[in-house]
């Protein structure tokens, strides 16, 4: 493979002059993906324009792992790995997984790395996420579909989801605009507007979630800490028992919010 010949100290000169904060980091990984000096210089510009790392690349990292990314999809955070771990502590074996609001499919498929045996579906209203997510949770024999939050997931998994993991965006309309540039430019809108108040999609995803759910079964929302209290009540209306949990490390709030198990009848 031919080996880029432009300087590695103009490459990270570049990246800082464009704000990125990681230059160092960013500019090892973009020299490693070209192939040819033009092909570097090209990526090095439009990274300095504002493009996502990660769709240059055509990956994320997530969860220990990599994940196939494609122009325009939302690029997981790393702060979502709190909502992974807090699912895969309480999954149960051989769990049935939803995974909404998708992506890329990186929450699903680094829940299904972790536990290892679970049947696996995903939604997304984009149809680029959704393909996205199709590829990323092939491995793990999982469905990905394209339409409005459980809208099209097969109707026979009414009432046996063991998890659903909801990555719904959570950023109040007002406040869209105050984001990096890269994530307005490049990401979807809908995958970041959550609303006048960010949790419209919260609440949708929440009222509908006792039919989807098994009895037992856990519903697993992202939200910054200041919304958590709207969105335990919007769980509680629902009828679900609501639990806040907060990672200093990732700066990460999850809500989740649980069905009553089915009580033993008498005979």
């Amino acid at each position: 493979m031919p080996v880029p010949a432009l300087p590695r100290s103009d490459v990270v000169a570049s990246l800082r002059a464009a704000g990125c904060v990681f230059a160092e980091d960013e500019a090892r990984l973009l020299i490693e993906a070209a192939t040819s000096e033009a092909e570097l210089a090209a990526l090095v510009g439009r990274r300095a324009e504002g493009t996502p790392l990660e769709h240059l690349l055509g990956w994320a990292g997530f969860h220990g792992d990599r994940v196939t990314l494609a122009p325009g999809v939302f690029v997981p955070r790393r702060r979502s790995e709190f909502l992974v771990d807090r699912a895969a502590a309480v999954a149960p074996p051989a769990p049935i997984v939803v995974d909404l609001c998708c992506g890329s499919g990186a929450l699903g498929a680094a829940l299904a790395r972790v536990l290892g045996n679970v049947r696996l579906f995903a939604a997304d209203i984009d149809p680029a996420a959704a393909d996205c997510a199709r590829r990323n949770i092939a491995e793990f024999g999982g469905s990905a579909y394209h339409g409005d939050l459980y809208a099209p997931l097969p109707p026979s998994l009414r009432g046996t989801v063991d998890v659903v993991l909801a990555n719904v965006p959570y950023v109040p309309s007002g406040e869209v605009g105050l984001l990096p540039r890269e994530a307005r430019e490049h990401e979807p809108p809908r995958a970041l507007d959550g609303g006048p108040d960010g949790l419209d999609l919260l609440r949708r995803v929440a009222a509908e979630a006792p039919e989807w759910l098994a009895p037992g079964g856990h519903l697993f929302f992202e939200t910054s800490e200041s919304q958590a209290p709207l969105a335990v009540a919007a769980l509680t209306r629902a009828g679900l028992t609501a639990t806040v949990a907060h990672s200093e490390d990732l700066g990460a709030t999850v809500v989740s919010g649980t069905l009553a198990p089915a009580r033993n009848s008498r005979s």
